[in-house]
């Protein structure tokens, strides 16, 4: 928060109810056990934190709406949605990162790039030919725009990322440190129909792979406005076309997105996510750590699939997956129902058999024949 600010005034960029005195002046938002003054505006939303108010040292606090005020604060912010306001108030006491304005004497800049007005490019960064840095922009120190790249507006790069040439990024985008955007597919192909051809087609190994030639990159990656790329990511640029992702999705760190993918807008995509080549994910799409999906895979508008699943089929929209390999939830449960069933019903199946064995051995005892079942 660049200078301190009013309980209300936080309390209108929330579009929340100030209770009390909304002229308390506030200069940080704390955890209500790290309160060590009047200035600081207490976080109490859980109500497991709501506990730790009374004889806090701060005069204010926000809550939950429907919460009983604690005794002994003077003021209070009471929002609807806890997280969501969280949100909020992470923007209204953001600590923007450290960038001088301009290009640092020790980049590298080439002379036909584009530095908009207001960007800076820090110490060691390099931009190259004919890329352009949009207006307002931010490229931190050993970070790389490749040559011809294209940086939106009020973009962020991080330290050690590296956005590939001819990639374009959209307004507001925010690449974290050791990412890389516009990496080369991982395409190859053999002379003759190799191994992974002849296991798919017949489930056996009928062919060696005695020559791999390179399948070269020659396409790009597009990402459209407000699109976050986590810490050590890697999006790889298309074969031919363009890999793309819409606007507003979120990728988290170490998701791997390969050669001509196409996700859509408002997607999350959550830690060691791996997406194989071709495929194609629908808007509002939310695959879960871990999920891995298989190649030429189309996944619909607004479905979720679980943590750890293997995704090698075509999901509808707006439907629940999970397991390995991935299913309707419903199915899903029955199958783990089933499973968790197994050791009652081995030991049924147990106690028939010797049940079956002592009627046949007292049938041969008796020298009759065994007696019919049904």
């Amino acid at each position: 928060m660049p200078q301190p600010m009013t309980l209300s005034e936080i309390a209108a960029a929330l579009d929340a109810r100030v209770e009390g005195d909304g002229g308390i002046v506030i200069t940080r938002a704390v955890h209500p056990s790290d309160a060590e003054g009047p200035g600081d505006l207490a976080l109490a939303m859980d109500k497991d934190l709501l506990a730790l108010l009374p004889g806090t040292k701060a005069r204010a606090a926000v809550i939950a709406e429907g919460v009983e005020v604690p005794a002994g604060l003077d003021g209070c912010i009471l929002v609807k949605r806890p997280r969501y306001a969280m949100a909020g108030l992470m923007d209204v006491f953001e600590k923007r990162v450290h960038a001088e304005p301009g290009i640092h004497p020790a980049a590298f800049v080439a002379p036909d790039a584009v530095v908009g007005d207001g960007a800076s490019v820090g110490p060691f960064a390099y931009v190259g030919p004919k890329a352009v840095v949009g207006k307002g922009s931010i490229v931190m120190p050993h970070a790389t725009v490749g040559a011809e790249a294209q940086l939106g507006e009020d973009c962020l790069i991080h330290p050690g990322a590296r956005i590939g040439e001819r990639v374009v990024l959209g307004d507001r985008c925010i690449i974290h440190p050791n990412a890389a955007v516009g990496n080369d597919g991982f395409s190859f192909v053999t002379p003759e129909p190799g191994s992974v051809e002849s296991a798919k087609s017949t489930g056996q190994v009928k062919a060696t792979n005695v020559v791999i030639r390179r399948v070269n990159s020659i396409g790009t990656v597009i990402l459209g406005h407000d699109v976050e790329v986590g810490a050590g990511a890697c999006i790889d640029r298309g074969t031919v076309t363009a890999t793309r992702v819409g606007h507003g999705t979120k990728i988290d760190n170490l998701v791997q997105v390969g050669h001509n993918v196409q996700i859509g807008s408002n997607c999350m995509l959550c830690g060691h996510v791996g997406i194989a080549g071709s495929v194609v994910i629908g808007d509002r799409v939310v695959l879960a750590g871990k999920v891995g999906v298989a190649d030429h895979v189309t996944i619909g508008n607004d479905a979720v699939v679980a943590a750890s699943s293997g995704v090698g089929t075509d999901i509808p929209p707006k439907t629940v997956w999970m397991g390995y390999p991935a299913m309707p939830r419903a199915q899903a449960f029955e199958q783990y129902r089933n499973l968790a069933r197994l050791k009652r019903i081995n030991a049924d199946v147990a106690d028939l058999k010797s049940r079956v064995k002592a009627i046949e051995a007292e049938g041969n005892v008796s020298g009759g024949a065994p007696p019919e079942t049904t």
